[in-house]
């Protein structure tokens, strides 16, 4: 006989300011956890990347070589290395010890407006406003991308990887999905910008945003909706969406400066966080805890859930 499962408990969301970080980048264009959440990068407007202690609010690097603003970056699985992209149509490799560019790949036509590393770190991917993703092998010393996606009709808003597939988010209103297993390309037309995308953690759905205030959950497979979520504001900038750490709740910045929480399953509103007066950049979800950055204007703030207590203070 088998014994029924403990219910999980109920899934908290980020409620409380705990860290206020001042960047001095000018405006913070990506906020971005590392693999295991316990650091983040910040992207600035003054062509500087910065490396951070979120949870206790310490800065621990300063990266400096890209030619514009930098307007995404992401961390290795292993974090040794760095991978960035910018206006200045460049994509960055870093050493992360060292501080230094190990590689520049030049190819793309127009800004770099998003980028990520595979599973491995072996290959990069990036989006850009030129309509393509291309992607870079880390260990040649060919400057030529190995593949090149060209079927967008616009610039490309946000790329995202699984282990075996490339998802992507255009700006003419598809979000496309590449199975690189079995060289398949799926495509589902929003009708609107695409601004962000966004795998489940369980790997059977697709979160996208777009420029008609709206949040879609696609199924993967079909592309069935299932669910849509209104309530915020979105008509003119490159705003991120995310899940939380347990796929319960979707989530979305806004221009109105608040974050949004939807319940997934019920599409009602859970959660309407009040950041700043500003536009909200860009959005982080931590990869096992309720906790969330969050960057407007020049800073950047972690939330984590009501019940978390910061270290040191008297419980």
């Amino acid at each position: 006989m088998a014994f029924p499962r403990p219910r999980p408990a109920r899934p908290e969301l980020p409620r409380q300011r705990v860290q206020t970080l001042q960047c001095g980048q000018g405006a913070v264009r990506a906020a971005r956890f590392n693999a295991d959440g316990n650091y983040c990068l910040t992207c600035g407007s003054d062509k500087t990347l910065k490396l951070w202690n979120p949870h206790k609010g310490t800065a621990l690097r300063t990266y400096q070589g890209h030619g514009y603003e930098v307007l995404d970056a992401a961390g290795s699985f292993d974090n040794s290395q760095i991978c960035s992209g910018g206006a200045d149509k460049a994509v960055a490799l870093w050493d992360v010890t060292t501080g230094q560019v190990v590689r520049k790949y030049r190819g793309h036509a127009g800004k770099v407006n998003c980028v990520q590393f595979n599973q491995e770190a072996t290959v990069i991917v990036s989006g850009s406003i030129d309509s393509t993703v291309r992607c870079w092998d880390c260990r040649s010393r060919r400057p030529d991308p190995i593949q090149v996606l060209d079927e967008a009709k616009d610039g490309i808003s946000s790329v995202k990887l699984s282990a075996h597939e490339i998802l992507t988010g255009s700006v003419d209103g598809r979000v496309r999905r590449y199975d690189l297993r079995t060289g398949q390309l799926c495509s589902d037309y929003i009708g609107s910008p695409i601004t962000s995308v966004c795998f489940s953690k369980d790997g059977q759905c697709v979160l996208a945003a777009s420029l008609d205030s709206t949040l879609r959950l696609l199924d993967k497979d079909t592309g069935e909706l299932l669910g849509e979520y209104t309530g915020h504001r979105s008509t003119t900038y490159r705003l991120d969406c995310v899940l939380n750490e347990q796929d319960t709740h979707v989530g979305c910045a806004s221009e109105d400066g608040h974050v949004y929480f939807w319940d997934l399953l019920e599409g009602s509103l859970a959660l309407s966080l009040p950041v700043g007066q500003g536009v909200v950049q860009s959005l982080a979800f931590h990869p096992r805890l309720p906790c969330l950055l969050v960057a407007t204007q020049g800073q950047v703030t972690l939330w984590r859930e009501d019940t978390f207590q910061p270290e040191g203070d008297p419980s």
